[in-house]
């Protein structure tokens, strides 16, 4: 298992102001920005994110790392492996 507090991401999405399913469009569009073998860190307000994200890196063939409870948001990690 991967230590979340280690991972240095290299781009952060902001989504922590949208509801679902913003975090989700928000992590679409950040996942293009980054290279391959790169991480994406997406925070959101949103609990079903949490569901979401998951889901759709499995999907689409992303590596979902985990997920970290912040200070009233959590911190959602995404591996881009294609």
């Amino acid at each position: 298992m991967t230590d979340l507090t280690q991972i240095e991401s290299n781009r952060v999405v902001d989504a922590r102001g949208s509801a679902c399913p913003g975090p989700l469009l928000e992590a679409k569009k950040g996942i293009g920005t980054i290279a391959v073998g790169e991480v994406l860190e997406i925070w959101s307000g949103d609990a079903n994110t949490k569901n979401d994200i998951p889901r759709w890196s499995q999907k689409v063939g992303h590596e979902f790392l985990g997920a970290l409870e912040a200070d009233g948001y959590d911190r959602i990690f995404i591996k881009r492996l294609k």
